[in-house]
């Protein structure tokens, strides 16, 4: 299937008009996530260019969309990877990303480390049970340090992970254990890392730049600076978004800063998940009911998706941008005021809810809809097919499609079956 690619204002869908919306619907259904690869590639070139004074990479924090093809796609353009498991390397390995540019920093430290180690990934160790634990797997070897700074930056407890209310990273004080360690181990220290969190504050991202430099000092052999991701992304008209351009130059003026002064010229590294793909990527749904609770109620739009593939306004009261695509041919112009709510049996499963809480909710303006037109959620390309209250009610995982430069639409995962849904299960004999 190909596409014109047309530009449109935000009022409709981000990438998608409403034929190509139809066509996909008529070809592959719905629901089904569609990414852009245009957008996809905007947005690598844009990390890529932030730079570095004595050396850059820039990777991808792949829990954001971890699709092998989009993880192909940042891999020929020129980015490094980012992962938060034992399992993330091996899928990312499965697909043709070297080991060598494959970062780990993990919550739960993976029992076949050693063999990941000996693939050629490098890894961050976040505990000090962690320093240990790669000290006695691999003596007199080369480790990097995540360390929480005791700042943060996010829109909620949920995504700020640096602070002292925030489990990420060694805490900056204890410190002093992670020397006696790697002493301990011959352990060379080559990276410290920090992780803020999803925030669009330059001057914290600038603080939090000093106060990891500040922990490079006490280990003389680290040769990396790496800050993390967190990047902020709008995805809502008038939403703040990072801007690379302004957060750069202050950092790279404090690494020029750093080596006037200590003769060490770092090489920096960021690694972003959701300002590489949030925009870039599209769920497309259908209205399947519309209901109401009387004049003192609310006008109820239910699509045929939900939490069971995007989670992001039931965890965190998200926003995500949404367009009504009607299938008749009859230009839409009446409004009307939507709480927009998913297919499970689950009040939480509410995709319009109040920005201060997930439980409350809060009427969109939107075109009116009719039962069987599309729906097109926007801003989706980063932690939502990612992470999905997979199977809840049995529905079954949803496709995804990239549209490519040429304006070829193509299937980059199949719609799963529902024999696939329970395929593990174990009867009862």
């Amino acid at each position: 299937m190909a596409f014109p690619k047309l530009h449109l204002l935000m009022s409709t869908p981000r990438f998608l008009t409403s034929g190509q919306c139809k066509q996909i619907a008529n070809e592959f259904g719905t629901p089904a996530y569609v990414y852009d690869e245009a957008t996809l590639k905007k947005a690598a070139r844009e990390v890529l260019d932030f730079g570095g004074p004595y050396g850059f990479t820039g990777r991808y924090a792949m829990k954001a969309c971890p699709n092998g093809a989009i993880l192909t796609l940042f891999r020929d353009w020129g980015l490094h990877f980012d992962v938060s498991s034992g399992y993330e390397v091996l899928r990312a390995i499965q697909v043709g990303i070297p080991a060598e540019k494959i970062s780990l920093s993990s919550q739960e430290y993976p029992e076949n480390i050693g063999e990941l180690v000996n693939l050629g990934i490098t890894v961050n160790a976040c505990s000090l049970k962690q320093v240990e634990s790669f000290g006695q797997a691999f003596p007199g070897g080369r480790l990097g340090l995540r360390v929480n700074p005791g700042v943060g930056s996010g829109g909620t407890l949920k995504t700020n992970v640096g602070g002292p209310s925030s489990s990420f990273g060694i805490w900056h004080e204890l410190l002093d254990q992670v020397e006696v360690l790697t002493s301990k181990h011959a352990l060379e220290v080559f990276r410290i890392h920090s992780h803020i969190g999803s925030g669009s504050d330059p001057d914290v991202w600038v603080k939090a730049a000093d106060l990891t430099l500040n922990q490079v000092r006490r280990f003389p052999g680290v040769t990396h600076l790496n800050l993390g991701g967190g990047f902020k992304v709008g995805r809502m008209p008038g939403e703040d978004s990072t801007d690379l351009g302004v957060v750069g130059p202050p950092v790279k003026m404090a690494l020029e800063a750093f080596a006037a002064e200590t003769g060490r010229k770092l090489h920096l590294e960021i690694e972003p998940g959701s300002y590489l793909t949030a925009n870039a990527g599209c769920l497309l749904a259908t209205v399947q009911d519309k209901t109401n609770t009387g004049d003192n109620g609310h006008v109820f739009l239910k699509l045929d998706t939900g939490m069971t593939d995007i989670l992001r306004p039931t965890l965190y009261a998200a926003q995500q941008p949404m367009a009504v695509v009607p299938v008749s041919n009859e230009p839409a112009s009446e409004e009307e005021s939507v709480i927009v709510v998913g297919h499970c049996c689950e009040s939480g499963d509410l995709l319009t809810p109040d920005e201060s809480d997930p439980g409350l909710l809060k009427e969109r303006r939107l075109t009116k809809a009719e039962i069987g037109d599309l729906f097109v959620i926007d801003g989706a390309g980063a932690y939502c097919a990612a992470m999905p209250a997979k199977n809840y009610n049995s529905f079954p995982e949803i496709p995804e499609l990239l549209v490519r430069e040429s304006g070829e639409c193509v299937l980059i995962r199949k719609r799963q079956t529902l024999e696939q849904v329970f395929q593990n299960e174990v009867p009862l004999i």
